[in-house]
């Protein structure tokens, strides 16, 4: 977990993108005036669409037995592949660290990032970031038999229940945000704080909230989802600045996929990653502008 995101939003590979920041800017500033200019049109022309992703951190990007990437994230990228080709397949994956996110993208070695890119301040400088697929934060993960249901009852509990967490100079702040006054066990890896939970040692994990549904999701009968989450996070796609009828593309792609016709192969893919059934988008008034 603190190689995603050195610990639940603290954000990493800034400074690595960095290095290039007035080459980005310079370009940036030379917006597609002629539709033609825009990487949409060079992406259908190419007949593939190149993906930045990762291949090492279920649910989001990962390996099944034939070696073929999985996941929320690569889910993404075939939706914006059928939308562009009719075609989920045409994708060609560039598997990359976190940190060579954006310099990939100021390089042109991608067209787009789907990969559990945390919004922030810093990054919006350097990318621009498509609308939100994903709302991650910190959650509760506990044993299915546990007498509580996340962080509400656990904070009444107080000093009477211990939560095992990540270690980081973060790990008393992030638990504490949720689960005030509870002991807080600190370990060094995230396999020793699952193993804290199953053996006993404490009431609760305190992980990623998409790990958390991801684990119940693969073992439901030994584990649950904590009721309530904290630390909010968003996740979307990043693009190279300055072209927005390809960024307009992948939002158009992405609000189609969470709210129109594609709603079937995203809530899909929510149930098989995060174990949950949406409800079906609303008809009539746009859900969104409620």
């Amino acid at each position: 977990m603190i190689s995603r995101r050195n610990f639940f939003g603290k954000t990493i590979g800034i400074g690595a993108a960095a290095v290039g920041l007035l080459g980005f800017k310079s370009k940036s500033a030379q917006a597609a005036t002629d539709k033609r200019d825009s990487l949409l049109y060079k992406v259908l022309d190419r007949g593939k669409i190149i993906v930045g992703t990762g291949s090492g951190n279920p649910p989001w990007h990962f390996e099944d037995e034939k070696g073929e990437l999985q996941g929320f994230d690569v889910t993404m990228a075939r939706l914006l592949a059928k939308g562009l080709f009719d075609d989920p397949k045409a994708v060609e994956f560039n598997r990359q660290k976190p940190d060579a996110r954006i310099p990939n993208l100021q390089a042109n070695k991608v067209d787009v990032v789907f990969q559990f890119m945390t919004v922030n301040a810093q990054r919006a400088q350097l990318a621009e970031f498509s609308i939100p697929y994903y709302r991650e934060g910190v959650n509760t993960l506990l044993m299915k038999n546990s007498p509580h249901k996340g962080a509400g009852d656990l904070a009444a509990a107080g000093k009477q229940v211990t939560v095992s967490v990540l270690q980081n100079v973060f790990a008393e702040d992030l638990v504490h945000d949720g689960i005030p006054n509870a002991k807080v066990l600190q370990l060094d890896t995230q396999a020793n704080v699952m193993l804290a939970l199953d053996s006993g040692r404490v009431e609760a994990a305190a992980i990623d909230d998409s790990t958390v549904r991801w684990m119940v999701a693969q073992e439901p009968d030994k584990y649950k989802v904590g009721d309530t989450g904290w630390w909010p996070q968003t996740y979307a796609g990043a693009v190279r600045p300055g072209d927005a009828i390809w960024l307009n593309y992948v939002n158009t792609i992405l609000h189609e996929a969470m709210t129109g016709v594609e709603f079937a192969e995203y809530s899909a893919a929510f149930k098989k990653y995060f174990g949950e059934q949406l409800p079906n988008p609303q008809t009539g008034f746009p859900m969104e502008y409620k």
